[in-house]
């Protein structure tokens, strides 16, 4: 166990990999819990009439998007996340499929190359007259 300072209250506490303290992450879900149920009552809701009307944070309800828990479909979502990668709008998480798809590709093929046994090496001719290798005279 290490220990750390919350990422959001900043107080010390020990983790096991988390980077809030419980008391964080129980809010964190609290507030999920009133965005998301007050997203599916109201779908074309923007982030400001989501903050204003829950009482959650905008910094929140944008990490929780980035997190990929909430996804903002309707009109009042377009253009308040961009991927990374190509900066094309998405309603959540931090890449477009499309991007995320080229990533995997790409991780799959680095993956399967690292995997394949290297070749082995040539050898220089039957008669063993190898100019690299010397002769030991006895």
């Amino acid at each position: 166990m290490n220990v750390i300072q919350c990422k959001s209250c900043k107080k010390l506490f020990q983790s096991l990999g988390e980077r809030v303290c419980d008391k964080c992450h129980r809010q964190l879900d609290d507030d999920f819990v009133k965005v998301r149920d007050y997203i599916y009552e109201n779908e074309n809701s923007t982030i400001d009439n989501v903050a204003e009307d829950t009482g959650v944070s905008k910094k929140t309800i944008m990490q929780l998007l980035e997190e990929g828990r909430l996804v903002l479909a309707g009109p009042g979502g377009v253009g308040v996340l961009f991927c990374t990668a190509c900066k094309k709008p998405i309603p959540s998480g931090k890449m477009c499929k499309e991007c995320e798809d080229d990533v995997k590709d790409a991780m799959r093929s680095k993956i399967s190359s690292a995997e394949e046994p290297e070749p082995e090496p040539k050898s220089k001719g039957k008669s063993g007259n190898d100019p690299s290798r010397k002769k030991i005279n006895r």
